[in-house]
């Protein structure tokens, strides 16, 4: 098990931050923590990497107890913070140096988190002159330099631009594949592509915890957005199997809601031909990762 967290508990003062929060982790997994702001992300983000530590409950990372084994654990963790702290009058390779001493890895370790990132092209030049975009991947580099089996990323994608956002995630996505990832964002498209698991968090609590295909198929509510030649009665559409609701959007244009794991598009297609139409579109309006978080922590 990569991380264990079994009822962990933290307050500032009066306002309860995280309130007997318990997941696993397997190795290997990428998985997205969501919340929206002040929901605990950060907090449980530094209790796992040492930084705080927890009111009460235990947490465990690589099997090392984050409480009592702090060094073991944090050998085992690479950390990207929300705000990624760099010395800016370094040169990249300068700044990978000095920490490969602190983590006393070999400098060989440097040339290839340099390629693995894919600073290469900007790696003779100061962190001053960098974009956000190799900023952050200068943070990454100096997060595997010492080759964690755990990579904590929180808000690594903030204030990028879509281009930047695209190459962070595409380096996240080739580190996952033998990294166990623990990704914070507010991008819902980043979790979409990038992980295979989502944890919601909300007011401390957990409030969703499930594979990410699970997750925005949980319910059975199917939405269909049907075109047709003609004009169609309600009082037809109101016949249609597993049916609830049905709303005209435009001309005749039909959003249609059902619930029922079944695919309703053939019936829909048979509806049209049994009532003299046509279909003139036809698709399945699945519900994204965005939706589900609004209904749940809404």
């Amino acid at each position: 098990m990569s991380i264990e967290v079994n009822s962990i508990s933290k307050s500032y003062g009066e306002q309860k931050a995280l309130n007997e929060i318990s997941f696993k982790i397997e190795k290997g997994e990428i998985v997205g923590f969501l919340g929206p702001n002040g929901a605990g992300k950060s907090t449980l983000m530094k209790i796992l990497t040492t930084y705080l530590l927890a009111d009460s409950g235990s947490a465990l990372v690589n099997g090392h107890d984050v409480m009592t084994n702090a060094k073991a654990v944090q050998q085992s963790i690479g950390y990207l913070p929300e705000h990624n702290p760099l010395y800016l009058d370094l040169y990249v390779r300068e700044y990978l140096a000095f920490n490969a001493d602190v983590y006393n890895v070999q400098k060989s370790r440097i040339e290839e988190v340099i390629q693995l990132t894919g600073l290469t092209p900007e790696s003779h030049k100061k962190i001053s002159q960098l974009s956000k975009g190799y900023r952050q991947r200068v943070g990454l580099a100096n997060a595997l330099l010492h080759n964690p089996d755990v990579l904590i990323l929180d808000e690594p994608t903030t204030g990028l631009d879509p281009n930047q956002l695209m190459e962070i995630r595409n380096v996240i996505k080739n580190i996952g594949k033998d990294k166990t990832i623990f990704l914070s964002t507010h991008i819902m498209q980043e979790v979409e592509a990038i992980c295979d698991r989502v944890i919601i968090i909300d007011k401390g609590q957990i409030v969703a915890d499930n594979k990410l295909d699970h997750l925005v198929s949980a319910d059975k509510e199917q939405v269909i957005e049907v075109e047709f030649d003609y004009k169609v009665e309600e009082q037809l559409l109101a016949k249609l199997e597993n049916i609830s609701s049905y709303i005209n959007t435009h001309d005749m244009t039909w959003e249609l809601t059902f619930i029922t794991d079944k695919d309703m598009r053939p019936a829909i297609f048979d509806f049209a031909n049994e009532n003299g139409l046509k279909t003139l579109q036809l698709n399945q309006k699945n519900k994204n990762l965005e939706a589900v978080f609004r209904e749940i922590t809404k």
